[in-house]
């Protein structure tokens, strides 16, 4: 695919930080890669799938656990393991680069975790922007009916073409609160086009305040 020329402003003596949140198959992989195409020596990824080869084999899906709270026992490392990303999240920005984040919050346990809320004042300290990415559940099912590569163990829809409970969970539970910066919906606009947008409002110079808002909860 073909990106559109962006330009990318010079932002900080420091990496930019921009955590893209959304249920999976919601487009937050080919954001990222639109941002990396749009200015491939200033932008880098870090987020579930990434994660997974740096998780122990008997704790994955780690970070990409769904909703549910079928999984106490990975849960109960789920700090510790997005502590460790988030750690790589800021080593890259340390180093000079813009970072796009590939997760999907949620506190869909069987406890509450609190992961959002602990890592919500770092972030605010380092002027990230947390993007809501939306995608519609059809378009969601569409995306799984022709994947064969998804995390999770279930197919894109049921024979009767309703949405599987596990996708209903993922998209009760990953925009809860719900506060962002801003909001992108790759169900009408194209990676590339969600990418551009990202881009003005880093351009803005406005400070992000979602991560503030989330901390002083």
């Amino acid at each position: 695919m073909d990106w559109p020329d962006i330009e990318t402003p010079t932002l900080t003596r420091t990496g930019q930080i921009v955590v893209l949140n959304g249920v999976p198959r919601s487009g937050k992989s080919s954001i990222a890669a639109a941002l990396a195409a749009a200015a491939p020596d200033q932008w880098t990824s870090v987020g579930v799938d990434s994660m997974r080869s740096a998780t122990p084999k008997e704790l994955l899906p780690g970070v990409g656990l769904r909703p549910g709270g079928e999984r106490p026992d990975i849960e109960a490392h789920l700090m510790e393991l997005y502590g460790r990303m988030y750690s790589q999240v800021q080593d890259a920005a340390d180093s000079g680069l813009n970072v796009a984040v590939d997760v999907g919050h949620h506190e869909g346990h069987s406890r509450p975790v609190g992961v959002l809320d602990a890592i919500a004042e770092s972030m605010a300290e380092r002027r990230a922007l947390f993007v809501g990415v939306r995608c519609s559940v059809e378009e969601i099912l569409r995306r799984r009916d022709v994947s064969s590569d998804s995390v999770v163990s279930y197919a894109g829809s049921n024979p009767d073409g309703s949405a599987p409970e596990p996708v209903l969970l993922w998209e009760r539970f990953v925009h809860e609160p719900g506060v962002y910066d801003m909001e992108v919906d790759t169900s009408v606009t194209t990676a590339a086009e969600c990418a551009g947008a990202i881009i003005e409002r880093l351009a803005t110079g406005r400070p992000p305040t979602a991560f503030r808002q989330l901390a002083s909860r």
